[in-house]
């Protein structure tokens, strides 16, 4: 242990880091709010109406036993000389109010978002506790079927392995989460600017799993989940179905619109709930190993940079890992070359260039190992290109060095 001189003054105490603000900290103006808008979002999170002047306003009481002594006065339309004061009210004593449906409506009304809600039927614990892995499990798989949703927006497949995950990844940053407070409820708020493609895939699967599982139990036959490919459903998608439903009595996932957007086209309105139950489960995991199965390899041309190289003698046959630039989306892919093929490898390697090579995409381990490569060769790429891809190759090596010194392992 080392300490410091006592004549040294003491340095500054770091921030204790904070969320930052949000656009529902602050609440919107008035003349930026539609009161049909905000009516039907108080009425989604629970808000009840308890009467008001009959084609003027509405009275909104929260949900809950502690919500009798609050009220909101909510215009029905801006008719009437009042509006824009009865609305300032009712969102100020939303941004002032501790219930979590009164922060939901205000990030619904700055941020206008499609709602996905999960709910799970399972046993409580002591006085109506829940495990604290009931939530665990249901951020689980509520993230899971997101990330389905968004690789089935990139492109169709029973199974994608390592395929599109970073475009499917980023697309999810703007994905907002709220719990229940039981644990046994949660609810995705996706932007509709930049997240409708996905609500309205992930609508559309979950429906056609629900349909293809229906259509097994009556005839036996799996045909169903090729056709349900098309809608979104694939291998990832049952897994989170399975991860939602495993250890419940049911499970059910709903989508709502958002009132400021409309319905999308081709969507029902409302959307019923789609329910699943442990029947559902030996279905769910049969058609997931189908698609894992099933699911044929790719032929590719890759470009890439190598990041990595080994073999067990100075001669033969070595395995070589590249960081893909182009060709396939996966960020990184493993391959077998021969003693030539090897040595090309390693010179593009000491010259800061990429190579392209042609070679099959294999199913088995994700598609993150290219077969029968052949054709390697180094790709010419100006200097400004090669000084950041050496830069890049050198921040990799560094890294992985780190690694491999602090876990003693490949």
């Amino acid at each position: 242990m080392t300490h410091r001189p006592t004549d040294e003054p003491a340095r500054p105490a770091r921030p204790h880091p904070v969320e930052p603000p949000g656009q529902w900290d602050r609440p919107p103006r008035p003349d930026q709010v539609d009161p049909a808008v905000l009516s039907a979002l108080l009425h989604r999170h629970g808000w009840q109406r308890r009467g008001g002047a009959a084609g003027r306003y509405g009275r909104w009481t929260p949900p809950g036993p502690g919500g009798a002594g609050t009220s909101l006065l909510v215009p029905e339309n801006r008719a009437f000389p009042d509006s824009d004061d009865l609305l300032g009210e009712a969102l100020l004593a939303l941004s002032r109010s501790g219930s979590p449906s009164a922060r939901d409506v205000l990030i619904g009304l700055a941020v206008p978002s499609d709602e996905i809600r999960w709910q799970r039927d399972v046993p409580t614990g002591p006085v109506g506790a829940t495990p604290w892995t009931v939530e665990e499990q249901l951020r689980l798989a509520a993230r899971q079927m997101l990330l389905a949703g968004a690789l089935a927006v990139c492109a169709r497949a029973g199974y994608y392995g390592a395929r599109h995950r970073r475009p499917a990844a980023a697309s999810l940053g703007n994905v907002l989460v709220s719990a229940g407070p039981d644990g046994r409820q949660l609810t995705a708020l996706v932007p509709v600017a930049t997240g409708r493609p996905l609500a309205v895939r992930l609508h559309q699967a979950v429906y056609a799993a629900r349909e293809a599982i229906d259509y097994q139990r009556a005839t036996g036959g799996m045909d169903a989940f090729d056709s349900a490919v098309e809608a979104g459903v694939s291998h990832e998608l049952t897994e989170a179905l399975v991860t939602l439903v495993k250890g419940t009595e049911g499970a059910r996932i709903a989508v709502e619109w958002a009132p400021a957007a409309g319905v999308p086209e081709g969507c029902a309105t409302p959307a019923e709930p789609v329910e699943f139950s442990p029947g559902d489960l030996p279905v769910l995991r049969e058609a997931g190993a189908r698609y894992l199965r099933e699911e044929p390899s790719v032929a590719v041309r890759i470009t890439g940079t190598v990041v990595r190289m080994r073999r067990s003698a100075p001669r033969g046959d070595g395995t070589v890992r590249l960081r893909v630039i182009a060709g396939a989306e996966i960020p990184h892919v493993r391959m077998t070359l021969d003693e030539e093929a090897y040595r090309i490898a390693g010179h593009a390697h000491l010259l800061g260039l990429p190579v392209r090579v042609h070679g099959r995409l294999e199913s088995r381990g994700g598609f993150r190992r290219l077969t029968g490569a052949s054709g390697i060769a180094p790709v010419q790429v100006d200097e400004a290109e090669r000084d950041q891809l050496m830069k890049s190759l050198q921040e990799t090596a560094e890294i992985t060095a780190f690694f491999e010194e602090t876990c003693g392992g490949d």
